[in-house]
């Protein structure tokens, strides 16, 4: 394979001195900025959908796929790009992908409905997944492994500080201007990007053989399998999962879809997406931690945002604000987390970063309605830190060790274990959510039951308030105490979830006990 003998050179036998062209590391950082833009753009409209489905005059089930059809589009093609990055080379489908993207986010903010909007949208998810992957196969491919605790700590501040941030700017945008800058933004960047990546990228060579036998009923099968299960995770908790005949539906699909794909994947021999490279053990394991770290993710990027806005009634400015301090405590720690990457064992730094990211969601399960940017400040620092000395290692452990030839396919594997990771997240989260409030209410209620003296006592004094309304002072009275009810068994939901979360990564502190120690070419053997 053509693509291979060209990979071969740069990662497998790095030259006596470490120098890496100009050329390379301007091509890359080019490629780094469209990553940025892509995941960016997950988040970017998550706290102005309100501003677009006024714009669109969209309804209120409408205006979720604005979303949720990019990230359905966006998990199909991360996984898709490693055989067509292979098959045109990196610099033709980068600069493709590139380049649809910018078209796209126009025809986003020239959108007149919100049918047209959903197809822009998703045709912005597909092609600007394609530039996720194949910037971290190039961080390893290009730069030896000497250089690595400069290279992944940037790749992984990227990959988490795009969505962080995302809620940030897409407030700020649509608060300062309006909901069409949302998708404006990209467009001088976007074409940037496209000329600096089809003027600067030589990693590599086509292999052209590989679209003659381009399997089509494995994409079919892959679409099917994972749009699927995107759709079901984002979308059961709002149709009450089972109970509605389209999450039925596309269960079934999902499933045929699954059993179709893998037998693709594991039967052909050159399947769209090899799967072969979860038999390198640390890649297994990074992937598995990539999931976790997915949900932690975009679980507290969602979290915290429904949060301020429904307990604390923040608009999408102010929640903005408040989140910056998480993505300015990964910016601040990315380089002291590549700077311990050579010195300390990445077991270690991940253990290191999983506690202290279950000490951060721990601290938050104490949450009050009264918690304001003050008492979040702390949990914040403990997420962007932790996530930046959890990312590092994991992307050394899971790509660092992989031959050349697999790292176009692995990357994309990877990058779609935190994407599905995320929706997972959500999907348990949102429905946790649901199910902890209902029960907490049900508790209040008993609590607050007629005839307990602290319910009767505080029911007179809500009356006496009311007392100008006349007969409607007691109807009036006890709404308050019920929506009080509500409110307070929001919050220790929110305070369920958290600690629900703390288990989980307080159990992959233990996880990282068992892994096996990266062999030297792992960044903690400094220049191999």
């Amino acid at each position: 394979m053509m693509a291979t003998a060209t990979l071969a050179s740069p990662a497998g036998a790095p030259p006596a001195d470490d120098a890496i062209p100009m050329r390379r590391i301007f091509a890359f950082l080019a490629m780094v900025f469209g990553m940025f833009m892509a995941i960016l753009d997950i988040q970017i409209v998550s706290a102005s959908l309100a501003e677009i489905q006024a714009g669109l005059s969209a309804s209120a089930d409408e205006i979720a796929w604005v979303q949720t059809a990019y990230l359905i589009a966006e998990v199909i093609m991360i996984p898709l790009s490693g055989y067509l990055s292979r098959a045109l080379s990196t610099r033709v489908f980068f600069s493709i992908a590139a380049a649809g993207f910018t078209v796209a986010s126009i025809l986003c903010a020239t959108s007149t409905s919100i049918n047209e909007m959903i197809l822009w949208r998703a045709i912005q998810g597909f092609i600007g997944g394609g530039m996720i992957p194949g910037v971290f196969a190039a961080a390893f491919t290009i730069f030896p492994a000497s250089k690595r605790p400069i290279v992944s700590p940037l790749i992984g501040l990227i990959a988490t500080l795009a969505p962080t941030i995302g809620p940030t700017i897409g407030g700020y945008l649509s608060h300062a201007f309006s909901w069409h800058w949302l998708f404006l933004v990209n467009v001088i960047p976007g074409i940037g990007v496209t000329i600096a990546a089809w003027t600067l990228i030589d990693f590599d060579k086509p292999d052209h053989s590989l679209l003659k036998r381009f399997d089509w009923l494995g994409l079919g099968a892959m679409a099917a399998f994972l749009g699927s299960m995107e759709y079901v995770l984002e979308e059961g908790t709002r149709l009450d999962w089972f109970q509605s005949h389209e999450i039925v539906f596309f269960s079934g699909l999902m499933l045929a879809g699954a059993v179709l794909f893998f037998w693709r994947a594991l039967t052909r021999d050159d399947p769209l997406v090899d799967l072969y490279a979860f038999r390198n053990r640390n890649f297994a394991f990074g992937s598995l931690f990539s999931f976790t770290m997915g949900i932690g993710l975009y679980g507290l990027t969602y979290l915290y945002p429904v949060y301020l806005g429904r307990i604390r009634g923040y608009d999408a400015l102010m929640i903005g604000e408040t989140m910056f301090v998480t993505g300015l405590a990964m910016f601040l720690t990315a380089p002291i987390a590549g700077r311990l990457s050579v010195k300390l064992d990445p077991r270690i730094m991940m253990m290191i970063g999983f506690g202290g990211f279950a000490a951060g969601t721990y601290i938050a399960s104490f949450i009050t309605a009264d918690w304001d940017f003050h008492e979040l400040l702390l949990p914040q620092i403990l997420r962007g830190c932790s996530l930046m000395l959890c990312m590092v290692p994991i992307n050394n452990l899971a790509l660092g060790t992989l031959p050349p030839a697999q790292l176009k396919n692995a990357s994309g594997l990877y990058n779609l274990t935190r994407n599905l990771g995320g929706a997972v997240g959500l999907a348990v989260i949102n429905t946790l959510l649901n199910t902890r409030t209902d029960l907490h209410i049900t508790r209040l209620h008993e609590a607050v039951a007629v005839g307990r003296q602290v319910a009767e006592e505080s029911l007179a004094n809500m009356t006496q308030r009311f007392s100008d309304f006349g007969d409607a002072a007691q109807a009036m009275a006890l709404t308050v105490m019920n929506q009080r009810a509500h409110k307070q068994a929001l919050i220790m939901a929110f305070g369920d979830v958290f600690l629900g979360l703390t288990f989980i990564f307080g159990a992959l502190v233990l996880l990282s006990v068992f892994m096996r120690k990266p062999p030297k070419a792992a960044p903690a053997g400094g220049g191999h």
